[in-house]
Protein backbone atom coordinates (compact mmCIF):
# COMPACT_ATOMS: atom_id res chain seq x y z
CA UNK A 1 0.00 0.00 0.00
CA UNK A 2 1.68 3.36 -0.76
CA UNK A 3 0.85 6.34 0.94
CA UNK A 4 1.91 9.52 -0.48
CA UNK A 5 1.54 12.46 2.17
CA UNK A 6 1.19 14.80 -0.85
CA UNK A 7 -2.02 13.19 -2.76
CA UNK A 8 -3.71 12.93 0.65
CA UNK A 9 -3.22 16.34 1.68
CA UNK A 10 -3.08 18.23 -2.14
CA UNK A 11 -1.67 21.42 -0.39
CA UNK A 12 1.68 20.58 1.50
CA UNK A 13 4.74 18.30 1.30
CA UNK A 14 6.44 16.88 3.76
CA UNK A 15 9.04 19.44 3.06
CA UNK A 16 6.75 22.14 4.30
CA UNK A 17 5.31 20.19 7.51
CA UNK A 18 8.91 19.90 8.84
CA UNK A 19 9.80 23.20 7.92
CA UNK A 20 6.98 24.66 9.49
CA UNK A 21 7.04 23.42 12.78
CA UNK A 22 10.40 23.63 13.46
CA UNK A 23 10.42 26.92 12.76
CA UNK A 24 7.35 27.48 15.01
CA UNK A 25 9.24 25.40 17.28
CA UNK A 26 12.59 27.54 17.35
CA UNK A 27 10.86 30.67 17.12
CA UNK A 28 8.03 29.76 20.28
CA UNK A 29 11.39 29.06 22.02
CA UNK A 30 12.85 32.27 21.28
CA UNK A 31 9.68 33.58 23.02
CA UNK A 32 9.81 31.30 25.72
CA UNK A 33 13.32 32.93 26.86
CA UNK A 34 12.37 36.32 26.30
CA UNK A 35 9.27 36.16 28.29
CA UNK A 36 11.50 34.47 31.28
CA UNK A 37 14.35 36.69 31.12
CA UNK A 38 12.14 39.90 31.29
CA UNK A 39 9.74 38.17 33.86
CA UNK A 40 9.32 40.49 36.98
CA UNK A 41 7.11 38.56 39.70
CA UNK A 42 7.22 36.14 41.44
CA UNK A 43 4.24 34.18 39.85
CA UNK A 44 6.81 32.91 36.97
CA UNK A 45 5.86 29.38 35.46
CA UNK A 46 8.01 26.70 33.74
CA UNK A 47 4.48 25.21 32.40
CA UNK A 48 3.22 28.35 31.37
CA UNK A 49 6.33 29.00 28.91
CA UNK A 50 6.52 25.30 27.72
CA UNK A 51 2.69 26.36 27.13
CA UNK A 52 4.08 28.87 24.70
CA UNK A 53 6.09 26.62 22.58
CA UNK A 54 3.66 23.80 22.30
CA UNK A 55 0.84 26.00 21.25
CA UNK A 56 3.24 27.71 18.61
CA UNK A 57 3.63 24.61 17.10
CA UNK A 58 0.04 23.38 17.25
CA UNK A 59 -1.28 26.83 15.67
CA UNK A 60 1.45 26.19 12.88
CA UNK A 61 -0.08 22.71 12.31
CA UNK A 62 -3.53 23.90 12.60
CA UNK A 63 -2.77 26.28 9.96
CA UNK A 64 -1.44 23.39 7.25
CA UNK A 65 -4.61 21.27 8.18
CA UNK A 66 -7.17 23.97 7.27
CA UNK A 67 -5.11 25.99 4.51
CA UNK A 68 -7.33 27.45 2.07
CA UNK A 69 -10.30 24.99 2.50
CA UNK A 70 -13.47 26.38 4.63
CA UNK A 71 -15.13 23.29 5.12
CA UNK A 72 -11.84 22.42 7.37
CA UNK A 73 -11.69 25.64 9.06
CA UNK A 74 -15.28 25.78 10.43
CA UNK A 75 -15.18 22.35 11.60
CA UNK A 76 -11.56 22.64 13.51
CA UNK A 77 -13.53 25.84 14.60
CA UNK A 78 -16.78 24.10 16.34
CA UNK A 79 -14.12 21.46 18.10
CA UNK A 80 -12.23 23.84 19.28
CA UNK A 81 -14.75 25.91 20.67
CA UNK A 82 -15.48 22.50 23.18
CA UNK A 83 -12.21 23.58 24.74
CA UNK A 84 -12.50 25.26 28.09
CA UNK A 85 -9.49 26.42 30.09
CA UNK A 86 -9.93 26.80 33.51
CA UNK A 87 -6.27 28.53 34.81
CA UNK A 88 -6.66 32.41 35.28
CA UNK A 89 -3.40 34.45 33.60
CA UNK A 90 -1.97 36.05 36.16
CA UNK A 91 -0.77 38.81 34.42
CA UNK A 92 -1.43 41.03 31.64
CA UNK A 93 1.42 40.22 29.58
CA UNK A 94 0.98 36.63 29.97
CA UNK A 95 -2.06 37.74 27.25
CA UNK A 96 0.17 39.45 24.82
CA UNK A 97 2.97 36.64 25.10
CA UNK A 98 -0.22 33.76 24.20
CA UNK A 99 -0.88 35.99 21.08
CA UNK A 100 2.40 36.27 19.98
CA UNK A 101 2.89 32.86 19.79
CA UNK A 102 0.05 32.30 18.30
CA UNK A 103 0.39 34.66 15.49
CA UNK A 104 4.16 33.24 14.98
CA UNK A 105 2.70 29.85 14.97
CA UNK A 106 0.14 31.07 11.83
CA UNK A 107 2.64 32.41 10.04
CA UNK A 108 4.91 29.63 10.08
CA UNK A 109 1.77 27.44 9.44
CA UNK A 110 0.54 29.79 5.89
CA UNK A 111 4.23 29.63 4.63
CA UNK A 112 5.01 32.70 5.74
CA UNK A 113 8.92 32.11 6.53
CA UNK A 114 10.20 35.29 6.36
CA UNK A 115 7.20 37.33 8.16
CA UNK A 116 7.03 34.52 10.88
CA UNK A 117 11.24 35.25 11.67
CA UNK A 118 11.01 39.20 11.49
CA UNK A 119 8.00 39.56 13.47
CA UNK A 120 9.04 37.39 16.37
CA UNK A 121 12.52 39.33 16.29
CA UNK A 122 11.28 42.57 15.99
CA UNK A 123 8.64 42.25 18.50
CA UNK A 124 10.60 40.05 21.41
CA UNK A 125 13.19 42.88 20.67
CA UNK A 126 10.54 45.44 21.27
CA UNK A 127 10.08 43.72 24.84
CA UNK A 128 13.72 43.61 25.80
CA UNK A 129 13.74 47.22 25.05
CA UNK A 130 11.10 47.63 27.44
CA UNK A 131 12.53 45.72 29.82
CA UNK A 132 15.78 46.98 29.94
CA UNK A 133 14.88 50.68 29.94
CA UNK A 134 11.72 50.48 32.66
CA UNK A 135 9.20 51.77 29.64
CA UNK A 136 5.97 53.10 31.06
CA UNK A 137 7.17 52.91 34.65
CA UNK A 138 5.28 54.83 37.48
CA UNK A 139 8.06 55.95 40.27
CA UNK A 140 5.34 56.58 42.83
CA UNK A 141 5.93 54.99 46.15
CA UNK A 142 2.79 54.15 48.41
CA UNK A 143 2.38 52.08 51.56
CA UNK A 144 -0.61 51.20 53.07
CA UNK A 145 -0.21 51.55 56.74
CA UNK A 146 -2.77 49.82 58.93
CA UNK A 147 -3.48 50.87 62.83
CA UNK A 148 -6.08 49.25 65.39
CA UNK A 149 -6.80 51.53 68.30
CA UNK A 150 -9.45 51.21 70.97
CA UNK A 151 -12.91 51.95 69.89
CA UNK A 152 -14.73 54.90 71.68
CA UNK A 153 -11.47 57.25 71.66
CA UNK A 154 -10.10 59.94 69.32
CA UNK A 155 -7.24 58.71 68.15
CA UNK A 156 -7.09 60.34 64.60
CA UNK A 157 -5.29 63.52 65.85
CA UNK A 158 -2.49 61.80 67.16
CA UNK A 159 -2.11 59.59 64.18
CA UNK A 160 -2.23 62.62 61.75
CA UNK A 161 0.70 64.24 63.62
CA UNK A 162 2.20 61.04 63.12
CA UNK A 163 1.75 60.85 59.64
CA UNK A 164 2.45 64.39 58.76
CA UNK A 165 5.94 64.07 60.53
CA UNK A 166 6.80 60.57 58.50
CA UNK A 167 5.36 61.23 55.36
CA UNK A 168 4.67 63.41 52.68
CA UNK A 169 1.70 62.55 51.75
CA UNK A 170 -1.61 60.49 53.16
CA UNK A 171 -4.67 59.96 52.75
CA UNK A 172 -7.39 58.18 54.87
CA UNK A 173 -8.72 55.23 52.68
CA UNK A 174 -11.27 53.12 55.10
CA UNK A 175 -12.44 52.33 58.85
CA UNK A 176 -13.58 49.11 60.41
CA UNK A 177 -14.19 47.63 63.50
CA UNK A 178 -12.86 44.10 64.18
CA UNK A 179 -12.82 41.46 67.54
CA UNK A 180 -16.36 42.50 68.02
CA UNK A 181 -16.59 45.87 68.19
CA UNK A 182 -13.71 45.95 70.88
CA UNK A 183 -11.18 47.85 68.33
CA UNK A 184 -11.13 49.98 65.43
CA UNK A 185 -8.71 48.97 62.20
CA UNK A 186 -8.00 52.29 60.38
CA UNK A 187 -6.50 52.18 57.09
CA UNK A 188 -3.84 55.08 55.37
CA UNK A 189 -2.18 55.20 51.99
CA UNK A 190 1.10 57.41 52.87
CA UNK A 191 4.15 57.95 50.83
CA UNK A 192 7.03 58.00 53.07
CA UNK A 193 9.45 61.05 53.45
CA UNK A 194 13.02 60.45 52.00
CA UNK A 195 15.42 58.46 54.53
CA UNK A 196 12.23 57.43 56.67
CA UNK A 197 12.31 54.04 57.38
CA UNK A 198 8.85 52.05 58.12
CA UNK A 199 10.08 50.80 61.65
CA UNK A 200 10.42 54.32 62.91
CA UNK A 201 6.90 55.10 61.48
CA UNK A 202 5.14 52.05 63.04
CA UNK A 203 7.27 52.72 66.30
CA UNK A 204 6.20 56.09 66.43
CA UNK A 205 2.55 55.17 65.80
CA UNK A 206 2.71 53.05 68.55
CA UNK A 207 3.53 55.86 70.83
CA UNK A 208 0.31 57.40 70.04
CA UNK A 209 -2.08 54.23 70.48
CA UNK A 210 -1.10 52.89 73.80
CA UNK A 211 0.73 49.82 71.81
CA UNK A 212 -1.81 48.64 69.72
CA UNK A 213 -0.53 46.85 66.19
CA UNK A 214 0.43 48.98 63.52
CA UNK A 215 1.52 47.30 60.19
CA UNK A 216 2.55 48.70 56.97
CA UNK A 217 2.24 46.83 53.83
CA UNK A 218 4.26 47.94 50.49
CA UNK A 219 3.20 47.62 46.98
CA UNK A 220 -0.83 46.80 48.53
CA UNK A 221 -3.77 47.44 45.73
CA UNK A 222 -5.97 49.80 47.43
CA UNK A 223 -8.84 48.60 45.93
CA UNK A 224 -9.23 45.59 47.75
CA UNK A 225 -9.44 47.84 51.10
Amino acid sequence: MNFDLQELSGTFSVADVVVALALSFVLSTVIGYTYRYTHRNVSYSQSYVQTLVIVGMIVALIMLIVGSNLARAFTLMGALSVVRFRNAIKETRDVGFIFLAMAIGMACGARFYTLAVAGAVTICVVILIMFKFNWFALDVQRQVVKVQVPTGEDYGPAISDVLIKYTTEYELVSTETIRGGALTEVFYTVRMKKGTEPGDLVSALQERTSGQRVTILTGYDTTDL
